[in-house]
């Protein structure tokens, strides 16, 4: 145990951004409750607030300094002892943020989350330079590489330059977590940093080169996880479909699905959902891994971000519209029933609106069973950042909105088209349970009429990721409990959700045995 400030006992703890952050949250979560710290979620109780920020876009930014300013005020009423921030917005705007908000105790990068305690218990003087008596308490390591030198770890011959097969691999530890997603399901990260490149991304300047976790570190937090009683594991990083390529992993991607395939038999089964898929260099073996492992569900999470090819180009995408239909087509073809969810991003600099009809077409003839649009977002130190400052290829933000719009009704229009006929075909499937509806942390489940002796449910099929897709509503005579797998047949939708019955209960009301009333 680190040694105590007496005054800081209880720590509460905010979590921004994305999946990948929810991570670094639950790991630093972990470290604070070993060393004996209480984790609180009533902040007025707490000594102390950890912020796990967000940076990767502004305004993101600018959510993450709202909580940061808010914990500052109560720490100038003395509500709160210390405040500590950390995370990608400590990583990209270092300098600044020391101007943005200079009351902060403490700041810990991306590559430096197991220096959470020190920071939390104000253990170690300032770095680098700074003055310790007028500047916070930090650790912010330059990359990954450095970061495992301050570890002590023997780093020659290593590289963080990707495709070589030296890559330093995954140091950071993420088991260990105090879990803040549900019992039933998980993040599992493989991989963090990314080599693509993108004109309009942040992320390589965030979190860095590609760094792969090594597969038999992955495959012991996957067994540790089902053990806990997680039924699903997303697998995410800023790019999946490269895992493996920078420490030299032969089999890469397609390998690592089997031997995950493989532990979650070793558990009776679980849902393997895999995210965040790069398509110029998803191949023919990552397809076939998709359509042959019975534990990996039939989804696929591929950001897309344009159709067409003056745009990709501009965005340096690595893809061209062509290829990208190819990828589709295959995928469709190969792995039946497939469930495709994309992004895409609008107005980006330069975007003509003849560009822009190309990928209203391009989605209408697509049917993504799932889609979102970003209006572009201008980063600084980002090649797209110095496009956008070009007059003749700055889109308006009123433009942006429209094009927005257009998209997601023209997606609306397939998905509602896509739901109600599961509804028709009453397609059966099996749906992880959420938990009842109204019950405390269970997402909303559509509105539906609950007749006496029924309990509403909220769960998710294949298809449907948690937290950012549809939602399958239950009517059953039965509650049923949190992580449950039930067999269930769609009878009505409502919008982008589905609405089903246990079919079990459906049969025995075909028999005469029960009696359920219609869905309204």
């Amino acid at each position: 145990m680190t040694e105590s400030s007496p005054d800081i006992r209880r720590v509460a703890f905010v979590s921004l951004g994305c999946p990948k952050n929810l991570v670094d949250s639950e790991r630093m979560l972990g470290m604070l409750r070993e060393d004996g710290l209480e984790l609180v979620s009533d902040h007025a109780a707490a000594d102390a607030v950890v912020i796990n920020t967000c940076g990767f876009l502004e305004a993101s930014r600018l959510e993450s300094l709202e909580v940061i300013r808010e914990a500052l005020d109560r720490k100038k009423t003395g509500d709160l002892k210390r405040v500590v921030v950390a995370g990608c917005l400590v990583q990209r705007h270092r300098a600044r943020l020391l101007d943005w908000a200079p009351e902060i105790d403490s700041m810990i990068g991306v590559f430096d989350r197991d220096r959470v305690v020190d920071a939390v218990r104000g253990a170690a003087p300032a770095r680098d330079g700074l003055d310790a008596a007028r500047s916070p308490r930090y650790w912010i390591a330059g990359n990954a590489l450095q970061a495992a030198k301050d570890r002590g770890r023997d780093t020659t011959g290593l590289t963080v330059h990707g495709k070589d097969g030296k890559g330093i691999g995954y140091f950071e530890e993420d088991a260990g977590r105090v879990r803040l997603t549900p019992r039933h399901w998980a993040y599992l990260r493989i991989s963090e940093g990314c080599n693509q490149r993108c004109a309009f991304c942040t992320i390589p300047s965030i979190r860095g080169k590609m760094r792969s976790k090594p597969r038999a570190r992955i495959l012991d937090e996957a067994r540790a996880l089902l053990a806990e009683g997680a039924f699903e594991l997303n697998l995410i990083g800023q790019d999946t479909t490269s895992w493996g390529e920078d420490i030299g992993d032969e089999g890469g991607l397609p390998a690592l699905l089997a031997d995950l395939n493989a532990v979650a038999d070793e558990f009776g089964g679980a849902w393997l959902r895999l995210m965040y898929a790069y398509p110029s260099t998803f191949g023919d073996d990552a397809i076939d891994a998709l359509a042959s492992l019975p534990n990996v569900v039939k989804y696929l999470d591929i950001p897309l971000q344009h159709a067409s090819d003056a745009m990709l180009e501009r965005m340096r995408r690595n893809v061209t519209r062509a290829e990208t239909e190819t990828l589709l087509e295959k995928l469709r073809e190969r792995v039946p029933g497939i469930a495709i969810r994309t992004t895409f991003i609008t107005g980006f600099p330069g975007e003509t609106e003849a560009d822009h009809e190309e990928l209203v077409e391009f989605v209408r003839e697509s049917r993504f069973e799932a889609m979102g649009v970003f209006q572009y977002s201008r980063e600084e130190g980002t090649p797209a950042g110095t496009m956008d400052l070009d007059p003749a290829l700055h889109v308006p933000d009123e433009v942006k909105a429209e094009r927005e719009a257009e998209l997601m009704l023209v997606q609306q229009e397939n998905a509602f088209a896509d739901a109600a006929f599961q509804a028709e075909q009453q397609a059966v499937l099996d749906v992880l349970i959420e938990g009842a509806s109204g019950d405390p942390g269970i997402p909303v489940a559509p509105a539906v009429e609950v007749e006496s002796g029924e309990v509403l449910h909220s769960g998710r099929a294949y298809h449907q990721a948690p937290q950012i897709d549809s939602l399958t509503a239950i009517l059953s005579k039965s509650r049923h409990a949190p992580g449950e797998l039930l067999r269930c047949v769609v009878v009505a939708s409502d919008g982008y959700d589905l609405i089903a019955r246990p079919e079990q209960e459906l049969r025995d009301a075909a028999e005469g045995r029960i009696g359920l009333p219609v869905v309204r």
